[in-house]
């Protein structure tokens, strides 16, 4: 009988008797409950009810241990979560202390904690999701930085399978390189592939929070300069966030109106319709895991444009199934010009894609995940 603790940052919200939260991470983690017997989750949870794009957790025996939200930005809110330390604390080891397999959700505030706990646990079984970048070379908060120091060494972590994104050759035995899905391999329909035609509009795609973080302006600028050559161009933007004001301002400023559409929160069903009728994914945000934005546009041969961030470029192959370029307009625009004037390239860049995605299906990932809970 496996007892199942997950330790979660993710603020989940309340519908009546049941729990739920962010809709990928709660799908994923409903393929994990599905094959454990009882199920503790430590996390913050919101007064806010759920929205529509949210979802529940479905297991008949769920308990959600409810703790504060940690933050350290800023001296009230620091002084605030070092206040509450001691009773997350004593949670998350009441936790460990009944469960048999631990689940850690890295990296954050919480999952460093419970990184530290796990110590002095070796003998019990435990994964980590680490769900950002691994690159030993990017830059990371030291508090990342110390979690990945902590999972790798097999002294500190035993008995763990760490999840991680991307194969980075790692030599500690904990590491395993690890993919997310989000479609079903019955969802592997027939779609054709797009032609880039002069007398058709090239059809860009952006999917994602409207923040800093993912430069949703760079991609309405690169439209601008496609558009400013003359160029048929049409953006469709997913996503809402702090951003949306400024994008609102720039369109009205630039007389693009007509060419781009900014379409807010939608449904997973709406956005694929784009994904499959778009030429170009443009995505160029600063930090990710596994983009599954990426390998979502990529399943409906839409060709992602992106930034060389966690794993991106060990997706799209260094170029053979995506285009990695800098975080520029201008680098953009060029990606697109190139492939315009080779629209074979394009075409044959697109079936690869598609063919590399649509390996990584939700089977896969159940199976996989049927092998991390064997007792080690």
């Amino acid at each position: 009988m496996i007892h199942f603790l997950v330790i979660s940052p993710v603020i989940h919200k309340r519908d009546q008797s049941q729990y739920g939260g962010y809709t990928p991470y709660i799908r994923e983690m409903n393929i994990w409950f599905r094959h454990v017997d009882k199920v503790r989750v430590i996390a913050p949870v919101s007064t806010m009810p759920p929205d529509a794009l949210e979802s529940m957790y479905d297991h008949p025996n769920l308990e959600i241990i409810e703790v504060p939200f940690l933050e350290f930005k800023g001296l009230r809110k620091s002084l605030v979560s070092t206040f509450y330390l001691p009773l997350v604390l004593w949670r998350i080891v009441s936790g460990m202390l009944w469960a048999n397999h631990i689940h850690l959700r890295c990296p954050s505030n919480l999952g460093l904690l419970g990184t530290l706990v796990q110590v002095f646990f070796p003998s019990k079984t435990k994964t980590v999701k680490y769900a950002n970048n691994w690159d030993w070379k990017s830059q990371q908060p030291f508090s990342y930085r110390l979690q990945q120091r902590i999972l790798r060494n097999t002294v500190l972590t035993h008995k763990a399978n760490v999840l991680v994104y991307g194969d980075w050759k790692e030599r500690s035995k904990n590491i395993v390189p690890f993919f997310t899905a989000t479609y079903s391999k019955d969802h592997r329909l027939e779609t054709p592939l797009r032609k880039l035609r002069a007398d058709q509009p090239i059809r860009l795609i952006f999917v994602g929070t409207l923040t800093s973080n993912k430069r949703p302006l760079e991609c309405l600028r690169s439209l601008q300069f496609l558009k400013n050559l003359g160029h048929q161009v049409v953006l469709d933007m997913f996503g809402d966030g702090s951003q949306r004001a400024e994008l609102e301002a720039y369109i009205k400023k630039h007389h693009l109106s007509e060419e781009v559409k900014l379409w807010g929160k939608q449904s997973p069903v709406m956005v694929e319709e784009y994904f499959r009728k778009s030429h170009f994914l443009v995505f160029l945000s600063r930090s990710e895991g596994w983009p599954k934005v990426v390998a979502e546009a990529m399943w409906w041969g839409c060709l992602p444009i992106t930034t060389d961030v966690s794993c991106v470029s060990q997706m799209v192959d260094m170029n053979r199934r995506g285009v990695i370029v800098l975080p520029e307009a201008e680098e953009v625009k060029a990606a697109i010009l190139q492939l315009v004037s080779r629209p074979a390239r394009y075409h044959e860049m697109c079936k690869e894609a598609m063919e590399w995605s649509r390996a990584y299906h939700l089977e896969r990932f159940e199976a996989e995940i049927v092998k991390l809970l064997e007792p080690r």
